[in-house]
């Protein structure tokens, strides 16, 4: 099975995840998405401790697991993916089996940042939002979904989000092959994305001969 990847990348709240969902919903079990925000690092430390690291920061994330998960995918083998926590801030114990599929979405602020990781994206889409909106949307996820005050929003946007955005994510926008602007509300940006994961499902159907695949191997982390 040929497998597309499509990396989705933006500063935070600008409608990474609102974009992808649409892709997910509209195309179902012809798309896998996988979250960089999965591959936080496990941290030893207290749950205060865990509060004030600094989660913008490309060493934040183990990218390495993520690019064997993503070639694991691509020989059509499952993987297991890790389970964040927001509110303890803290990788889980638990995994969730993930299936290869006809086009993997890889999704988060600093996909395009990794070398590695870039150079297998076929289409790399950076998201673009006014940062006001970014912050304003940030702050009432958080707030509604992850457990936090606005004060430990606000003092986190301050010292880490804003400073890693300007140094590590903003710079990886020239690595583009397209610019939404507003995420998954432009429409227009959206059918054409749609347009080329229907052309490469419909390619892959014509080579792909109908018959079950076998079950494939499990990686675990």
């Amino acid at each position: 099975m040929s497998v597309m990847f499509i990396g989705v990348a933006g500063g935070t709240g600008s409608g990474k995840t609102t974009l992808t969902e649409h892709l997910k919903q509209h195309f179902g079990e012809d798309i896998t998405v996988m979250h960089h925000d999965s591959y936080y690092k496990r941290q030893d430390l207290p749950f205060e401790e865990r509060c004030k690291q600094n989660y913008d920061h490309p060493d934040a994330f183990d990218t390495p697991m993520l690019v064997e998960h993503l070639r694991a995918l691509k020989a059509g083998k499952s993987v297991r993916v890790p389970i964040y926590s927001y509110s303890e801030h803290q990788r889980t114990d638990d995994t969730e089996l993930v299936r290869p599929s006809k086009v993997v979405i890889v999704e988060g602020i600093l996909i395009f940042h990794h070398p590695v990781l870039r150079e297998m994206l076929d289409i790399k889409i950076f998201v673009e939002t006014d940062a006001d909106v970014r912050i304003l949307r940030r702050a009432l996820r958080d707030v509604r979904e992850r457990g936090r005050t606005l004060e430990s929003v606000v003092t986190q946007y301050l010292t880490t989000v804003k400073p890693m955005h300007e140094q590590f994510v903003e710079p990886t926008r020239k690595y583009a092959d397209i610019i939404v602007l507003e995420g998954g509300r432009n429409l227009v940006a959206l059918d054409m994305i749609m347009q080329r994961i229907e052309n490469h499902i419909a390619a892959t159907d014509v080579l792909t001969p109908a018959q079950p695949e076998p079950e494939p191997d499990i990686i675990i982390p």
